[in-house]
């Protein structure tokens, strides 16, 4: 059902105009500037009570047909698809809606439809200014409904953007609100995610593979390394069972670089996994093997020197 309490100051307003306009015409015998003014007024308290309407049943129905999805289950890909989508057509509709209405109380009065009618025959040039001043804005607001159709990216994402990581707090049709992960906000305009490259974490799918990169001396048992993720990984919660793999991706003069592969249900856990897996192999390295942490090596040889006694 549609909740009517909800509907309760726009019916009110409705039927107050109702009443004035009706009566205006019938019952009072107002003089002629005030029956003019009645009238207007009357007609500019309707139009305001049908926009009021069409925006609160425009929401109810929004909430209505979210309801069935939840943002807070594991897998909500679809959820964030359709939030993503019903919250910029939503601001477009209300966008239409309000400019339509304030468009109709303006034609109400004569004044205003003369010089709407002189401003028509002399649009050509204020139209080119008007155009040129309004790019970006007009630019931003079809760059958010490309975002609704196409949706690079959609609520609760995860983004790695101008070299901040965080989650997609909220997309309007001009800008987006990034939640950085230490709570700061990362304001950018539509257009940003148009127009420049950006890492998302979460395009198809919420789980993601960590790494943790380790330096150690040459001497160091690679395979002990191996068994030593393997138990780590096998009792942390936070693992899906996916990926565990090391793997020496480089080797330096002094040291070499190891990388610990693993995977997680989403980028938090997969954080917290590889803060943990960072921990643990370092003490494990500084505990079993010390002598295999990184090192400077300084080769000297003895030699013996020669003196000769000059008178």
């Amino acid at each position: 059902m549609i909740p009517l309490k909800k509907f309760t100051t726009p019916i009110i307003l409705f039927l107050v105009a109702i009443f004035f306009k009706w009566g205006n015409q019938s019952f009072f015998d107002f003089n002629r500037d005030t029956t003019f003014l009645i009238e207007k007024l009357s007609s500019i308290l309707l139009i305001i009570s049908i926009t009021w309407a069409l925006i609160i049943l425009l929401k109810v129905f929004k909430k209505r047909y979210l309801k069935r999805y939840n943002l807070e289950q594991e897998n909500n890909l679809d959820a964030r698809k359709l939030y993503t989508q019903f919250n910029i057509l939503e601001r477009i509709s209300i966008f239409i809606i309000v400019l339509i209405a304030i468009a109709s109380i303006l034609l109400l009065f004569e004044g205003v439809r003369k010089v709407g009618i002189s401003l028509f025959a002399s649009a050509g040039v204020a139209g080119i200014i008007l155009g040129l001043a309004a790019q970006k804005v007009i630019g931003s607001i079809l760059a958010g409904l490309q975002i609704a159709i196409s949706q690079p990216i959609r609520l609760d994402d995860v983004l790695v953007v101008e070299g901040e990581w965080g989650w997609v707090e909220e997309i309007t049709l001009t800008f987006v609100v990034v939640r950085i992960w230490d709570k700061r906000r990362l304001i950018l305009p539509t257009t940003y995610f148009i127009e420049k490259p950006f890492q998302n974490w979460t395009r198809t799918n919420a789980d993601i593979l960590g790494t943790v990169f380790i330096y150690t001396d040459y001497n160091i048992p690679f395979d002990v390394l191996r068994k030593e993720l393997n138990r780590l990984l096998e009792g942390n919660p936070l693992w899906d069972g996916k990926a565990n793999v090391i793997q020496v991706t480089d080797c330096k003069e002094n040291y070499v670089e190891i990388r610990a592969l693993m995977s997680a249900k989403n980028s938090p856990q997969a954080w917290d996994l590889r803060v943990y897996i960072r921990e643990k192999l370092i003490e494990f390295v500084q505990r079993e093997y010390p002598d295999s942490l990184p090192k400077t090596r300084i080769l000297v040889k003895n030699s013996e020197e020669k003196f000769t006694d000059k008178p």
